[in-house]
């Protein structure tokens, strides 16, 4: 082979290197997905996806407002804009967006505006912030199967893109686990399954 071809050869055999190697990381980067949900207390919300399989992680947070890191007692007063809520780590082999859709809307009231069960205010409004375009036609496409089922009554929850998330302070994290007794008393005194029950035909898990 003459020598210019073997250099040439050579060279291309570097570039498909280099390009396979580039490549590689990207083969993987869609194993995992993310979801965001606002439904009340970020608590509940946080234990109610804990609870299914295929979620890898779950983070309590603050999202949707203006104030860059709001700390909790910013948030709960009013003014930021911001709603409690819950950063979703998946495996979309294990569990599809649809599912984590069933048990979000299984799991709010969407019936009331700026507010859930106990809690009032518009940093305990509904909401599901997509990431991408598929997950905004999903939610959107759920949401009017919700306001088929309450034919008649104003579905309040927002859907919207999402922003700028802020993991809370480490004592609202795993709040059920570390804090059951709690968790448990805050949970049926705020009446959250027992509403729940009435709108879906079916007790929530606690």
């Amino acid at each position: 082979m003459p020598r210019i071809l073997l250099s040439l050869s050579f060279l291309l055999a570097a570039i498909g290197l280099a390009a396979a190697q580039t490549a590689a990381p990207v083969a993987g980067a869609g194993e995992h997905a993310k979801a965001t949900f606002a439904g009340g207390c970020f608590w509940c919300t946080e234990a109610d996806f804990d609870k299914v399989d295929g979620v890898i992680s779950t983070t309590s947070g603050y999202i949707g407002g203006k104030k860059l890191n709001p700390t909790y007692y910013e948030v709960s007063a009013g003014g930021t804009g911001h709603t409690e809520a819950v950063e979703i780590v998946y495996d979309p082999k294990k569990v599809t967006f649809e599912k984590l859709l069933e048990v979000y809307w299984h799991s709010i009231d969407p019936l009331v505006k700026n507010r859930q069960f106990c809690d009032s205010g518009d940093h305990y409004r509904t909401a599901i912030f997509f990431h991408s375009e598929e997950q905004r036609r999903l939610a959107e496409t759920t949401k009017k199967q919700v306001e088929v089922r309450f034919k008649g009554q104003t579905v309040y929850t927002q859907i919207a893109a999402a922003s700028k998330f802020t993991a809370a302070e480490d004592y609202h994290q795993d709040f059920h686990t570390k804090n059951p007794s709690k968790y448990k008393f805050y949970r049926w005194n705020c009446g959250r399954d027992q509403r729940l029950m009435e709108l879906w035909g079916k007790k929530g898990d606690s």
